[in-house]
């Protein structure tokens, strides 16, 4: 894993690791958060298939410096520890298949419970998540009322439907409960612009159906954007496509009553 080329300050903020127990198991999250304020909106930050890393501790800060409780948790910690890992298709099917999706609805409950708990706002709650997270965006906010608004950054959409991981994004179109913006890149080899398609129909045909969440919900294309465009340590960073997206999700959280 390379470098990262942003570096953001916890200056002004409470942010560190720390843990919550979900069903006897104690999971880490990293958190950050303005310094001394409560009733702060919350956002649940997913992770990529690498896991709970420096990367996305850096995320959570600058949601905090824009006034966000930001909490981040280890849903691998039953399975293993993707940092160890260099070769992805053996972190595929090692750690990241063998996630059941309760055990990952029920870790982002307990870190959204953790963090109402300390200092945010139960009300304006939100999440994001970045690849494999990007899907997880998708499937909870299908799972959780609790939740306002979602994003997804360039999350898988479409697969084969497995035990564990019985129901991917185009699948819960009609079972949104809270809007999600999709960000997504025209360049993605991972993530065929067809599969993105596929997505929007599931949606247009979920908002016929009534489902308000299908009918607010977007995707946004990035036309020369590869996968992984906001991960400033993958070589397919886009530093312009990722600040946009960045302050795309901040829009899209305000419109959303989660600010």
């Amino acid at each position: 894993m390379t470098e990262s080329t942003i570096h953001t300050s916890d200056q002004g903020l409470n942010a560190g690791y720390d843990h919550y127990e979900v069903s006897g198991t104690q999971v880490p999250f990293y958190y950050a958060a303005p310094s001394g304020k409560t009733g702060l909106p919350v956002v649940l930050v997913v992770q990529e298939i690498f896991g709970l890393h420096e990367y996305i501790a850096d995320v959570c800060r600058r949601f905090a410096h824009r006034g966000y409780l930001a909490i981040a948790p280890d849903l691998y910690v039953r399975q293993g520890d993707a940092s160890s890992y260099t070769d992805i298709p053996k972190l595929m099917a090692e750690i990241v298949t063998r996630v059941p999706h309760q055990q990952i609805v029920s870790d982002l409950d307990g870190a959204l419970a953790w963090a109402v708990a300390n200092g945010g706002d139960a009300g304006r709650a939100a999440i994001t998540g970045f690849c494999w997270g990007g899907r997880i965006t998708w499937l909870y906010c299908a799972e959780n009322p609790s939740v306002k608004a979602g994003v997804a950054w360039y999350g898988r959409l479409v697969g084969q439907s497995t035990e564990l991981q019985p129901r991917h994004p185009v699948d819960i179109a009609a079972d949104l409960k809270a809007p999600v913006l999709g960000l997504y890149g025209a360049q993605d080899s991972g993530i065929p612009v067809s599969t993105v398609e596929e997505m929007q129909q599931a949606l247009a045909a979920a908002a016929s159906g009534g489902n308000a969440a299908a009918a607010a919900s977007q995707i946004h294309l990035y036309p020369e954007a590869p996968h992984a465009f906001h991960a400033d340590y993958r070589p397919g960073y886009r530093a312009a496509d990722a600040a946009d997206g960045f302050e795309r999700t901040l829009r899209w959280f305000a419109s959303h009553g989660v600010a």
